[in-house]
């Protein structure tokens, strides 16, 4: 699983290819109970879906483009557009949904 700098982002961004990128904190209770579901959905789908992080606290610029209020937020994007996006901790049926909707 990457994790993204402005920089880095922007240009897997520019791939266009179905990214699922989880916007966290090091502070925040929730985003650790999510992070091992984000760690499977990065194994399970390998090869087909670039998983990746944002520090909302070492990247602020991000989370402020894409309005994030609160994490964990985890954002779904395909041909460089954010195509849906998911507040709080959920169970990982939540994500493959509109991960196999979009593959």
């Amino acid at each position: 699983m990457t994790h993204y700098n402005k920089d880095s982002f922007d240009r897997a961004l520019a791939e266009g290819k179905l990214m699922m990128v989880d916007f966290w904190a090091d502070w925040c209770g929730p985003c650790k109970m999510l992070a091992p579901v984000m760690e499977a959905l990065d194994r399970q789908y390998a090869g087909r879906v670039t998983v990746g992080k944002v520090n909302v606290d070492e990247e602020g610029e991000l989370a402020i483009r894409y309005g994030v209020m609160n994490i964990p937020t985890v954002i779904f994007f395909k041909d460089g557009k954010e195509i849906d996006r998911r507040v709080g901790v959920m169970p990982p049926n939540a994500f493959t949904q509109v991960l196999d909707r979009n593959l």
